[in-house]
């Protein structure tokens, strides 16, 4: 029979081996934020490349610093068509830049679209992402302590509760720590649509999380006498393979929305598809042995 629980401390060892490089480039580097969260101007136009030439993101930055405009982030999207990140630029300041990259590149250049967040919007949305993630963390945490209030004592569904929340915690810091790491190295900026992704691997990771939960309550009434250690471990069993099938759906799902969605929801599916994968893993090997960490050392200061 496998031995998840005698194996927690490898499983939490391989945790922090995960985590703490991300924690270290946030507290070093911290989130590249994008214009949803700092306020400025974003340019979608399409560049079809004159005979012969072949167009490149710095000689179109090296462009558009020409105008004095500020330049955040240029990258490619559909065929042809560039994202321009730009710090706020009125309409004379865009028209100018228009002018320049036709003179550069032919009339054939075309603005798709063009979209502006002021400051103060900006501010707005981050208060809000940070709030949305407290009142969820709070909400499932209540959830889960009501939910489990039925289960033998002198277990507590508190703790089932605080649980499920620190094994949310490691996914949310799993991902933001990936995302750390890929805007220092790679400039990948984080959006609203982050935020949402960050919202959707909280939901996954709680719903893996308590199908083990529910199992660990059932068999606190089936496997009566037994030690909890015991219990915790059959019930990871028992819910193994389910848990496996279930994340693996998505995993394939991701995979190919990554391999064939476009550009625009790139990192959102790269988002989730990390979520999903670091859910799964602590639902399994954190949550529970957590759990099981928790109730021996309560044991043992009762004792």
């Amino acid at each position: 029979m496998l031995d998840v629980i005698g194996k927690k401390w490898l499983y939490f060892l391989i945790s922090g081996l995960v985590i703490v490089p991300g924690l270290i480039s946030l507290i070093l580097f911290g989130l590249r934020p994008s214009l949803d969260f700092t306020g400025g101007t974003l340019l979608e136009i399409k560049i079809p490349p004159p005979k012969e030439q072949k167009i490149k993101t710095e000689d179109i930055k090296k462009i558009t610093e020409s105008q004095k405009i500020e330049v955040g982030s240029i990258q490619p999207s559909e065929k042809d068509t560039y994202l321009l990140r730009l710090k706020p630029i009125t309409q004379t300041e865009n028209q100018k830049l228009q002018n320049a990259l036709k003179k550069k590149y032919g009339p054939s250049v075309h603005q798709e679209r063009i979209e502006t967040v002021g400051p103060t919007i900006g501010v707005e949305t981050t208060q809000k992402a940070i709030l949305s993630v407290i009142v969820a963390s709070l909400a499932i945490v209540a959830y889960i302590a009501f939910a489990f209030r039925g289960i033998p004592k002198p277990y507590s569904s508190l703790k089932f509760g605080i649980v499920a929340i620190a094994a949310l915690i490691h996914d949310v810091l799993v991902v933001v720590g990936v995302f750390s790491l890929l805007g220092y190295f790679y400039k990948v900026e984080v959006d609203s649509l982050f935020i949402t992704a960050l919202l959707t691997v909280m939901g996954f990771s709680v719903h893996d999380t308590i199908v083990v939960f529910d199992r660990i309550r059932e068999n606190l009434r089936k496997m009566a006498g037994q030690p909890f250690a015991t219990i915790v471990n059959e019930s990871i069993i028992q819910t193994l393979v389910r848990s496996l099938s279930t994340s693996l759906t998505v995993v394939f799902t991701l995979m190919a929305l990554l391999l064939f969605g476009g550009e625009t929801i790139k990192w959102f599916v790269v988002a989730l598809l990390v979520g999903v994968i670091s859910g799964t893993y602590s639902s399994i090997f954190n949550a529970a042995p957590l759990l099981v960490v928790w109730e021996e050392f309560s044991r043992k200061k009762v004792k």
